[in-house]
């Protein structure tokens, strides 16, 4: 046991990254499917190492952990954020707001009613509300009050037993919540909800497997005789399934494309579309031949594509098609993205900011509906480390900015600076992409680190006032914690359906991202037996990653007693 004291004392760093990995080694067991997350498991385990002696950390470590993670949160939602600030998404926008607000008053309440201090209250509002980064913007929020080591520390200390009591049951009751009893609170049957929503996606048709799935691109050659005569529009239009006309040789010189030039017999063309439409156009055009130096001067390539344009944002596949024009020619949606899930094809399924589109077609033709979209996205790409530095610098300097409520001093501390940072570069990086590059590989990396490090500092650090304040509120805890994570998704599932006359499928979407629990969406999307409650997703994501987050200052603010 000696030696175990003078490792804490010499090196806790390394009991820090057991804990990590212990966590996260935990955080990835499923039991018939069910998971309590890595974020929980890194804490509990953390607060057990506690037990074993006094851990110290620098505030640094600690700092940078958190804004590392809660910047990457930004600049991951940033687009998002500022693109739901429109009237096509602001239903979503205000099933968030009215989440997040919900949970506000009852934890408020329940302080009021039963004297929790403000550490105490901000863990149930992380743990409650599911929002772990609440946890370091309360935190830099008591550090701000200039309080003496020791009730700084017991405050932390009751933050960290407020969520490891709060969070895990907040998780399990979303995770039922979302699939199971906001359809009876809309009295609906998800399943048949989804199947209606996707003949609406389909244009009004029933749905079937080759409207939601990709057909298999093609460019073949053939030699013009049936379709002498004809101009490029009407072979085209006749041919159908957008597929277009990419080359004519006439002579052996090639002759430029429009859409009014006539074709004549003998001439070699190149069309690219659907395997089963071009296959098809024989009898309209004539013979296919074997010309692979045709084929070969007409790369074909597959590449994502980050949506930016904010001229995009909420509209339907089919609207985007018409906006693009020409700029779309050729060009076809292999498959549509949305927080890594994706999303059932139609004509009628809305495109959002931060959504991914693979796109199939020649490479001219790619590239030119690139530059209307977004930007492709190059898994070469390296982080550009000199834009997240200053960007997390500018955030901890924003942060240290205060003003006054009362007695106490209101300000969004280091994580809350960090936040705002990411949200203002992540949205910075849509409008020029040639500056700072953080692949989706690099966010996640940075996100994990960050909030398991942090995490695993403060259950270290408190592990022994936390598993005390435990024992002592848990039973209490576990009861607030089941109100203030029901209350606000029961009313937020009323306002959507019955004042917002939002989609009960696409609610059900909304409601897991309000409460920024991914696996809620994987729940819904197995009952209803579609995909379709992802359309809900990316929106109220955004906006309850910020709004939750900023929760942590306005907490303390308003339960802190000097």
């Amino acid at each position: 046991m000696d030696t175990v004291r003078w490792i804490i004392t010499t090196a806790p760093e390394i009991f820090l990254l057991l804990a990590m990995a212990i966590g996260t080694l935990l955080g990835r067991i499923k039991i018939r499917g069910f998971s309590i997350g890595t974020t929980a498991c890194i804490l509990i385990v953390a607060v057990l190492i506690g037990q074993l002696g006094h851990f110290t950390f620098p505030p640094i470590l600690r700092a940078i952990l958190f804004s590392l993670f809660v910047f990457t949160i930004g600049y991951r939602s940033g687009p998002e954020f500022f693109a739901s600030l429109s009237v096509r998404t602001l239903a979503q926008v205000v099933l968030a707001l009215v989440i997040g607000a919900t949970g506000l008053v009852l934890v408020l309440a329940f302080a009021h009613a039963f004297k929790l201090d403000a550490g105490t209250a901000a863990g149930l509002t992380a743990g409650a509300l599911t929002q772990s980064s609440v946890i370091g913007t309360a935190s830099g929020a008591l550090a701000q009050l200039g309080l003496p080591s020791d009730v700084l520390k017991q405050q932390e200390a009751n933050i960290a037993a407020g969520y490891a009591v709060t969070y895990v049951l907040g998780y399990i009751l979303t995770l039922l919540f979302v699939p199971f009893v906001a359809p009876r609170l809309m009295r609906i049957d998800l399943k048949a909800e989804a199947k209606k929503l996707e003949a609406e996606l389909a244009g009004g048709a029933p749905p079937k497997t080759e409207n939601l799935s990709y057909r298999k691109f093609q460019a073949r050659a053939y030699r013009v005789s049936a379709g002498a005569g004809r101009t490029v529009a009407a072979i085209e239009a006749e041919i159908g399934s957008r597929t277009v006309v990419e080359r004519i040789v006439r002579g052996g010189a090639d002759i430029k494309l429009q859409h009014d030039i006539v074709l004549e017999a003998g001439d070699d063309i190149v069309i690219a579309g659907p395997t089963a439409a071009i296959v098809a156009a024989k009898p309209i055009l004539g013979a296919e031949i074997d010309a692979g130096e045709l084929l070969r001067n007409l790369p074909g390539n597959v590449i994502e594509v980050l949506v930016e344009n904010r001229e995009l944002h909420g509209r339907s596949l089919r609207e985007i098609v018409d906006r693009l024009g020409d700029n779309a020619r050729g060009v076809f949606l292999r498959a549509l993205t949305r927080m890594g899930r994706e999303v059932p094809l139609g004509p009628d399924t809305r495109v959002y900011i931060g959504d991914v589109m693979t796109l199939v077609g020649s490479t001219g033709n790619i590239a030119r509906a690139t530059a209307q979209v977004g930007h492709a996205l190059n898994t070469s790409d390296r982080t550009d480390i000199a834009f997240l530095a200053v960007g997390i610098a500018a955030g901890l300097l924003a942060g240290l900015a205060s003003f006054k409520v009362g007695t106490v001093a209101l300000t969004l501390g280091g994580g809350g600076g960090a936040l705002i940072a990411g949200l203002v570069c992540g949205w910075l990086r849509t409008r020029k992409p040639g500056i700072g590059a953080m692949p989706p590989a690099a966010q996640q990396t940075l996100s994990d680190l960050g909030l398991g490090g942090f995490i695993a500092a403060v259950g270290l650090g408190n592990g022994l006032a936390a598993w005390s304040a435990i024992q002592t509120q848990g039973l209490l805890l576990v009861g607030m914690g089941i109100v203030v994570t029901l209350i606000p998704m029961t009313v937020g599932t009323l306002v959507a359906y019955y004042l917002l006359r939002m989609n009960p499928v696409v609610t059900c979407g909304a409601l897991a991202g309000a409460m920024t629990v991914d696996a809620a969406v994987t729940g819904a999307c197995d009952v209803a037996e579609s995909q379709t409650p992802v359309l809900g997703v990316a929106v109220p994501y955004a906006v309850g990653n910020v709004v939750l987050t900023v929760l942590g200052p306005i907490v303390v603010a308003a339960t802190f007693s000097g």
